[in-house]
């Protein structure tokens, strides 16, 4: 069966039912949702129900959409005051984590290619264009994982490996494209030329994203729309114009995207509650198309021939290559333990990212691009089962796992962002109500009142004279700190 305008719609939906169905069952078992997702694509492919797709271009586009909303839109979700501690180590791995995963991976399958028992042939470019597309750790998994588990992590590991998954696709990419370039013009390298293009990249990529989203944030907290369901499309529209116009000024689309969610996640933004619930379904909507849709792309029977070089590779990565940056990065800082670095290693997460910059060979037409992209996907495979399957009991057998944060209140209350204020809900026992059984006995700090009173299941409008009892859920507001302070 071949895609068309008549069936798209109905093949679509039909894809994204199943797979969030299959999701469903699969989360109780531990299952990656992103993994189930590609695995339901390669279910309905070629060598499954026979659906035919086989755009590389298409596959790009969608995954080039999907990426920059996804990097956004965990942008937004990063706090200055949850990075600020591990700003450093978390750019040192962004980094120069990226570059040694490549020089060592890339290394690696040079050496082995030559090999007879493998049945790949890679020049020392090209081995390095291989490790360069897989060097970065997956930002959709890695952020679908923890934010999905609600892990909590000692030493801050938590914010660092977001920080790290956020920031280092973009540094992925700049070394993939720059690489293609090389290989395609078949002259060798000018490392300065590299440098340039790299530098090139970081700044357009940096200046461009934070102007827009200091513009953003302006326009956003100024204009007077009709509608509140217009702010998050026109912010949608921001996000896809920076993209564009960074990309055609030759700098990192991606990394301007994410730095403009950080700017917007950190600042007073209007209509926050509604732009963050547009941003967190859209960006679990092209999660699942974009696994789904490289499931569709990927021939299954062809990564038959590279299982066993797939193998090496993903082993060596996961075992040798991830490991070693990382303990080489976070050498200087002290306040990271050797469990915690184990653990930063074993969250070396490939997913979609890696099978995205796999398809730029493809296009470009580099010698041997379609078994490059074979190699990839199965590598993908073979991190999200054995290392997304595993991620949480990691975090448990080191030792590095802590309750999980409550997030909001029971009442399921929020306010505007506007309004300077915190909400609490505070359930009280048999001896908080010994000796003061109202709400005006009970003495509330200075700047606190009491909004609603949840009794089972319902819902009271407190007055002083209430007679309280215990097991009774209080709604408190009360003036920010910094506020009270002045």
């Amino acid at each position: 069966m071949i895609f068309t305008a008549e069936n798209i719609l109905m093949v679509g939906s039909v894809l994204i039912f199943s797979g969030i169905l299959i999701s469903k069952t699969g989360y109780r078992f531990g299952i990656p949702t992103l993994l189930l997702f590609l695995l339901v694509g390669m279910g309905f492919g070629s060598d499954g129900l026979g659906l035919q797709f086989n755009s590389a271009s298409d596959a790009q586009f969608i995954g080039m959409m999907a990426l920059s909303i996804i990097l956004f839109s965990g942008g937004m979700d990063t706090k200055y005051s949850d990075i600020k501690p591990v700003l450093t180590p978390g750019i040192v791995l962004s980094t120069a984590g990226v570059l040694l995963t490549t020089l060592l991976t890339g290394v690696f399958i040079f050496y082995i290619s030559n090999w007879n028992q493998t049945n790949i042939n890679l020049t020392l470019m090209c081995s390095l264009l291989l490790a360069a597309t897989m060097s970065s750790t997956d930002s959709a998994s890695v952020f679908n994982l923890l934010r999905s588990q609600r892990m909590n992590l000692k030493q801050n590991l938590r914010p660092m490996l977001e920080l790290e998954s956020g920031s280092n696709d973009p540094v992925a990419y700049m070394l993939t494209i720059v690489l293609i370039q090389v290989i395609s013009s078949g002259s060798s390298p000018d490392f300065l030329l590299i440098i340039k293009d790299l530098l090139v990249q970081f700044f357009f990529g940096g200046v461009i994203g934070y102007a827009m989203g200091r513009f953003s944030v302006w326009l956003i907290n100024r204009i007077n729309l009709s509608n509140s369901s217009l702010y998050p499309i026109l912010l949608l529209s921001l996000l896809f114009i920076t993209f564009t116009i960074t990309d055609q000024l030759k700098g990192n689309a991606y990394l301007a995207v994410y730095i403009m969610g950080v700017i917007l996640g950190n600042t007073r933004l209007a209509f926050r509650k509604e732009i963050s619930t547009f941003m967190n379904g859209l960006t679990w909507l092209f999660q699942i198309v974009i696994f789904i849709t490289l499931g569709l792309l990927v021939n299954p029977h062809e990564m038959l021939d590279i299982t066993a070089v797939g193998l090496l590779i993903g082993v060596f990565m996961i075992l040798v290559a991830r490991p070693l940056s990382v303990f080489l990065c976070l050498l200087p800082f002290r306040n990271i333990t050797n469990k915690g670095r184990l653990f930063v290693s074993w969250v070396g997460l490939r997913g979609a990212t890696p099978i995205i910059f796999a398809t730029y060979p493809v296009l470009a037409e580099i010698d041997g691009s379609q078994q490059l992209f074979n190699i990839v996907f199965f590598i993908t495979l073979l991190s999200l089962i054995i290392q997304g399957m595993s991620i949480t009991r990691a975090a448990k057998f080191l030792h590095l796992d802590l309750p999980a944060p409550k997030e909001g209140n029971e009442f399921g209350v929020e306010l505007p962002e506007e309004i300077d204020t915190q909400l609490n809900d505070l359930t009280l026992t048999a001896e908080m109500l010994e000796e003061k059984d109202t709400l005006a006995e009970m003495q509330l700090p200075k700047g606190t009142l009491v909004m609603l009173v949840k009794r089972g299941n319902e819902f009271l409008i407190p007055n002083g004279q209430m007679k309280l009892q215990p097991g009774d859920k209080l709604l408190l507001i009360s003036e920010n700190k910094n506020k009270s302070a002045d």
